[in-house]
């Protein structure tokens, strides 16, 4: 029986984040997700506190940039780079 390929740490938090963006890009309005977006990013600035971290900066920006229409080419193009076999619906 083959083995898998072992997955990179970038596959890996791409198969979990796309629930997620799926999930935010449907259920939550343009106007809030840039909110949320900022909160996130403001809550990574803390992220010295305890319940707060610095992943949340990376998430606010990722969350951002559904919205922004560069920061949504960048994000494709970024993506199309690293992965040109995977095909996200949640980002396009």
């Amino acid at each position: 029986m083959a083995q898998q390929p072992k997955k990179t740490r970038a596959e890996k938090l791409r198969t979990a984040w796309r629930p997620w963006a799926h999930w935010i890009r449907h259920h939550v309005p343009p106007g809030a997700r840039t909110l949320l977006g900022l909160v996130l990013i403001l809550g990574g600035v803390f992220g010295f506190l305890p319940v707060l971290g610095f992943w949340m900066i990376p998430l606010g920006i990722a969350v951002i940039a559904m919205d922004i229409e560069p920061l949504v080419d960048a994000w494709r193009r970024r993506r199309d780079k690293a992965s040109p076999h995977d095909t996200d619906e949640d980002f396009r």
